[in-house]
């Protein structure tokens, strides 16, 4: 009958085991068949499980659900040479967001464990969502820029045709021909509309403190109104949140923006929840904060179509029939002026849209 590899581990190795447990990325050490010997705390939060529950266990039954990663390990058992994986995909369970990590698989065999290797797993989740912040905030800028020049070229000449329309109007004799002076006057007045938000607010946010439960409480109401009855809209605060300094007409239109979105995107019958939470040493885009506010928009919809996720925040970019594709655009930049930023996590079934805005240092001491 086998050994027990938890009773052999135990007094043969606890300076290797107390050597493994110093390192700060996630090691796994596994034995000739692949079971596991020994994880180190790291190990234990990423992969949500105790190190005496895993102990004995074959890893393909601890990474369940994380094919990608089992390949390489047994690849690299087979070779007997270190192997190495930059920026797999690793899932953590049904409800938490994927993330991404490194792997190497070194082969280990102290004496008296034949055939082991060590796996070590660095979890880089927070550097390629660094990575993707600083290039959307660079690419937001681009567009933003570019779309501004051009709606303010577009908006002279479009006075211009407004006013011919109402000289043609007054001079036209016959009633029966001021139906298309009014078509005129009424698309010009919506392409002017157009291009005001595509210039975006003309003044720099007016900040004050805010209790952000209200001014969400606020929103929720507005988006009850206008939701199909067969759309829920759901409350998830964290009470602890203290006021935050912002322009409260401008955080009202961003989260208005991204709830609509989620109303169009759900139809006739879904779930929407609107979640707060204080986050505690967060980064937005290189900039790493004390604390931070989250205000999450969440819907149970189709998810947002791969080939938009790319350019989901670029102006004029929809995937609705008959969308305007401005009011994510127009939510991000709001937020922008803010320092904050929206980011998104889709998949079918579960999409997230969660604003993130730094907290003023003098407003920490305040509560809600």
């Amino acid at each position: 009958m086998a050994a027990d590899p938890r009773s052999a581990f135990r007094p043969a190795s606890a300076e290797l085991a107390q050597l493994l447990d110093g390192l700060a990325t996630c090691v796994l050490w596994l034995d000739a068949e692949g079971s596991i010997l020994h994880l180190n705390e790291p190990a234990e939060d990423l992969l949500a499980v105790s190190r005496n529950h895993a102990a004995g266990r074959s890893v393909r039954e601890v990474l369940k659900g994380n094919a990608e990663l089992e390949a390489v390990i047994t690849r690299a058992r087979a070779a007997g040479a270190q192997y190495s994986r930059r920026e797999l995909q690793f899932e953590g369970g049904p409800a938490a967001p994927p993330r991404f990590v490194d792997l190497t698989v070194t082969p280990f065999e102290p004496p008296g464990f034949p055939g082991g290797v060590v796996v070590e797993i660095a979890d880089v989740t927070q550097h390629q969502r660094i990575l993707r912040e600083n290039a959307l905030l660079t690419q937001l800028g681009g567009s933003r820029a570019m779309v501004r020049q051009l709606a303010h070229e577009i908006k002279n000449p479009l006075g211009g045709l407004r006013g011919a329309a109402q000289l043609l109007e007054r001079q036209l004799r016959d009633p029966g021909l001021h139906e298309y002076t009014t078509v005129i006057i009424a698309e010009a007045d919506r392409l002017a509309a157009l291009v005001d938000a595509l210039l975006g607010p003309g003044q720099p946010p007016r900040k004050e403190p805010v209790n952000i439960h209200e001014l969400v409480q606020h929103v929720g109401h507005l988006l009850a109104a206008e939701a199909p009855a067969g759309v829920s809209i759901e409350r998830d605060y964290d009470p602890s949140l203290p006021r935050l300094r912002l322009d409260r007409n401008q955080i009202i239109q961003a989260l208005l923006n991204l709830g609509r979105n989620a109303i169009q995107a759900v139809g006739e019958r879904g779930r929407i929840v609107l979640r707060t939470r204080a986050l505690t040493n967060a980064s937005i885009g290189s900039r790493r904060y004390r604390v931070v506010a989250s205000i999450q928009v969440e819907d149970d919809g189709p998810g947002v179509p791969a080939e938009l996720k790319d350019t989901v925040f670029y102006p004029l970019v929809t995937g609705r029939q008959g969308g305007t594709g401005l009011g994510l655009a127009v939510a991000q930049d709001l937020i922008s002026r803010h320092d904050g930023l929206v980011e998104f996590d889709s998949r079918p079934g579960r999409t997230v849209f969660t604003l993130l805005l730094p907290f003023d240092n003098h407003e920490l001491g305040k509560s809600t």
